[in-house]
Parts: C-alpha cells; structure tokens; sequence
C-alpha cells in the first residue's frame, strides 16, 4: 500500500517536472530571412580572398538576414530570394539585367547601391576585372526605370538622409527622374511592376572604418532602408 502511493506521488511529480519544462523551454530562434547580396566591394572577403574576418557592414546584415552571396543576376541565382543587396556590383550581362528587371517586375525588392564616384581604396591594379569599378556601370537599366545618375558637383565627405538617419557619403551622385526622389536626391524608389527598386547614389557609406568622419548611423541607415523596402 504504501509502495503504491510512493510509485504514484512519483508519477505525479515526474509529469508536473515534465509539464514544467515545457512550459519553460525556451523558444526556438525564429528564422531569419534571406538576403541575397551581389556586390564588387570587399564585404564578404578581403581582396585577398581571406576567410577570416569579414566587413561591418556584413556582420550588420547578418544580425537580420540569412546573406547568401550571389555572383550574377541570372535567373537561378535569383530564384534562391526575394530581396536583393547589390553594392557597386560589376557590370552585367543584357541577359542578367533581363532577368533582374523580370525578377523584380515579379515581385522582387532590389535595393541597388549605385556611386557614381566610389572612393573605395583598393589595392588591385586598375586592369584587375574584380576591383571594385571606380563608377556604377549602367547599361540601361536605371533608365529602364526611368531614372538617371549624375556625378557629384564636388568631391569628399556630405552627409545625407537616408533610413531615417543621417549618413555620412563619400562624393555621393545624384538621382534624376520619374521615381520618388528625396530632397537631396541620394535616394530613389521605384514602383517596377509588382515589386519595387530602392537606388542610393552612393557605396562608399558602408566603408564605415575608412570613411572620413563620424558614420555611427551609416548601417543602421542601411538595415532601416532594407526592412522598409521588405515590407512594401
């Protein structure tokens, strides 16, 4: 009699322990989403191809998104996401930026860091084909769009407004055209079929250890303007 109440006041407490650390597991993190990113910049390798490390800017992009590297924008590179990062990327192929303009017709949100005069310091030769190009190449594309890049008036550090911050540029281009436009014409977003292009005249705001000047915002900027565009 007495064993049988001890096996039972046993069971009782083995289910309420049970029940308890349920009750108190901890959630499991939630997934993060993805980022594909396209970029000639040195965010994800240094330019001699280092494992270690990896830029700022990059470890802020993976406190928030999954950020999968993406070499071109061909169809099955951007069929692995819906929202795009390019940084000063290098020129693509009129196939590719077809399939960027059906990818975002589609549904895609691009957000296209475009500088018309990248400050960037890099150490390979002017004829290396992956240093970062000196200016954005647009084929058409942003005109496509029905916008235009221009050059900066003057050269050197200007702050501007971006992501409800104030960002420190490097010699930022200015944006022209048929898209909404902020007033100091750093930013331009589009409506492009059923998705939408966010453009920035300038890069070199995300080389936040090199840039002259106070920048403590500059990412923030950026991660503010990326989960805006996310959610249109």
């Amino acid at each position: 009699m007495i064993l049988a109440r001890v096996r039972a006041a046993l069971l009782i407490a083995l289910a309420l322990a049970t029940a308890c650390t349920r009750d108190h597991k901890q959630p499991e993190p939630a997934e993060k989403p993805t980022l594909l990113l396209l970029t000639s910049l040195p965010l994800v390798f240094g330019e001699g191809f280092s494992l270690e490390g990896g830029s700022p800017a990059l470890a802020a992009l993976r406190q928030r998104y999954d950020v999968v590297p993406i070499s071109v924008t061909s169809r099955p590179e951007l069929q692995k996401g819906q929202l795009l990062l390019m940084a000063q990327p290098l020129a693509q192929t009129p196939e590719n930026l077809v399939a960027l303009d059906d990818w975002v017709r589609g549904g895609g949100r691009l957000m296209l860091l475009a500088d018309p005069l990248l400050e960037w310091p890099s150490e390979r030769p002017l004829t290396d084909p992956l240093r970062p190009p000196p200016m954005f190449m647009d084929t058409g594309l942003l005109q496509h769009w029905g916008l235009r890049l221009d050059a900066p008036n003057q050269r050197g550090p200007q702050t501007r407004e971006l992501g409800g911050h104030t960002v420190l540029t490097a010699s930022p281009g200015a944006l022209v055209g048929s898209c909404q436009i902020g007033t100091d014409r750093l930013m331009a977003q589009c409506e492009v079929g059923k998705g939408r292009a966010t453009i920035v005249a300038d890069a070199d705001f995300l080389d936040v250890e090199r840039i002259d000047g106070p920048a403590e915002h500059n990412l923030e900027a950026l991660l503010a303007e990326l989960a805006k565009l996310a959610r249109r």
